[in-house]
């Protein structure tokens, strides 16, 4: 059952520094599609992430680099013809925003104009600064992402947990600090100790987001295919699934072949 507030006509920045002010944790889920996010914005989720995830979940690539800027703005778009409640961040895909600022501020401009999006997410501290910066510049919202950056996997080499080590530490702390005097609205932190993600929470006073940074933080985000068992594959310690879709969706496209199969589908009631 839904707990959002029904007062709530759209979810803002500004609601959810207010939501972070009070004590109330944010709700947030990838979508890339219409359908499903028409669905979970019906039942309360407060942030909708359009992931560059869709490079896995929906494309099937190893990993999010291959994702186009064209692709995600197809997609952030799809998302947001079904939104009416929540907030909707898109990725910055690999290569749209490292070169220069230049490039990332017509990359964002895309995304707002061509998608309809209302704010933008990228990967990075201090390495970003000038990137973040210029975006915001244009009064475009954004997101930054510390911790484990999957758009740099192949610098790092796996897909562990970051910031273990006292000075990976201190550069995210410091780097959370720097994104926020920039101005970014809220922090994605991704695999690292839960300690330090509390110690990071508590050090800025915009919103700090977790997947795989335990409870002290502002908020959760997941990806939806992974918390409904639509993937089975991923298994990380700090996935919930909340659904076993995968199964569902199997036994119901076997039933139906079956019943094709027998001449069963479709029966009197179901023809003109």
């Amino acid at each position: 059952m839904s707990v959002h507030k029904q007062d709530i006509k759209r979810i803002t920045t500004h609601q959810l520094q207010e939501m972070k002010n009070r004590g109330e944790k944010i709700a947030m889920l990838t979508a890339y599609d219409y359908s499903m996010a028409k669905l979970i914005d019906g039942a309360g989720i407060d942030v909708i992430l359009v992931g560059d995830s869709a490079s896995n979940v929906m494309a099937g690539h190893e990993t999010t680099l291959p994702i186009t800027l064209d692709q995600m703005i197809y997609h952030a778009a799809s998302v947001v013809r079904a939104v009416k409640r929540a907030l909707v961040v898109v990725d910055l895909p690999f290569g749209t925003y490292q070169g220069s600022s230049g490039e990332a501020l017509r990359s964002s401009i895309r995304i707002m104009k061509e998608a309809g999006a209302h704010a933008v997410k990228l990967e990075g501290g201090s390495e970003v600064k000038d990137s973040v910066e210029r975006i915001l510049s244009a009064g475009i919202p954004v997101m930054g992402h510390l911790g484990l950056t999957p758009q740099s996997i192949y610098k790092f080499g796996t897909y562990s947990v970051r910031a273990k080590e006292e000075a990976e530490a201190m550069k995210l702390i410091e780097d959370a600090q720097l994104l926020e005097s920039c101005g970014c609205f809220g922090i994605v932190l991704e695999k690292i100790p839960a300690s330090l993600a509390g110690k990071v929470s508590t050090s800025v006073h915009i919103p700090i987001i977790g997947i795989g940074a335990g409870p002290d933080v502002d908020g959760q985000v997941l990806v939806m295919q992974d918390m409904l068992g639509i993937t089975q594959e991923f298994k990380p310690r700090f996935l919930r699934r909340y659904a076993d879709l995968s199964s569902i969706v199997a036994g119901a496209v076997g039933k139906y072949v079956s019943d094709v199969k027998a001449k069963d589908f479709p029966n009197q009631e179901e023809k003109y």
